[in-house]
């Protein structure tokens, strides 16, 4: 292996010391077959790595002696990019949507959000339902309530209430989020 090409992926592998850049006297060895060596010295790791055209890798830098691996360095780190990106696409990301109303909303325009809403839940959001209050109006916290508890109402074929209505500075917030069971 050429010495440009180690120095290039020990400082792209910023966490892994390689080769050279392992510090210990004495390190044990784990060769390439997984087989266990036992504890030898930095000199002698590197030669029967550098016999096999393979690079010695630090994988346990906290162990007394560290923990030392003959392999191919590039290929490992390919393959743990290569399940990073596996692990990533498996997660499934939920997406939070809100809406926003005031106590003095009415019926009409408050369909049209609640629609919105069933929209949402039955693509798997979850929806927030924020009524913001001015001036006098949050002295009348029960208006509010009671229209999350109708919004509650009108969207209990597709959603469950998450979290409940409770006061947080001037809003009242409740979260709905998709029923488990009736997911379209």
């Amino acid at each position: 292996m050429r010495e440009e090409d180690r120095e290039d992926r020990a400082i792209s592998a910023g966490d892994y010391r390689i080769n050279d850049r392992i510090r210990a006297r004495e390190v044990r060895l784990i060769t390439d077959t997984n087989e266990n060596v036992g504890v030898v010295s930095i000199q002698q790791a590197l030669s029967m790595a550098a016999e096999r055209d393979l690079d010695l890798v630090e994988v346990a830098p906290n162990a007394n002696p560290p923990v030392c691996k003959i392999m191919d360095f590039g290929k490992f780190l390919y393959e743990r990019a290569k399940k990073d990106r596996e692990a990533r696409k498996q997660q499934k990301q939920i997406e939070v949507k809100e809406i926003r109303l005031r106590p003095k909303t009415d019926d009409h325009h408050r369909q049209f959000k609640v629609r919105d809403a069933r929209r949402w839940l039955s693509d798997g959001m979850k929806v927030k339902v924020r009524i913001r209050f001015r001036g006098r109006e949050i002295t009348y916290p029960e208006i509010a309530r009671t229209m999350l508890r109708e919004v509650a109402e009108e969207l209990q074929d597709v959603a469950i209430v998450e979290q409940m209505p409770n006061m947080e500075g001037r809003t009242m917030l409740m979260v709905l989020a998709p029923a488990p069971d009736k997911k379209q």
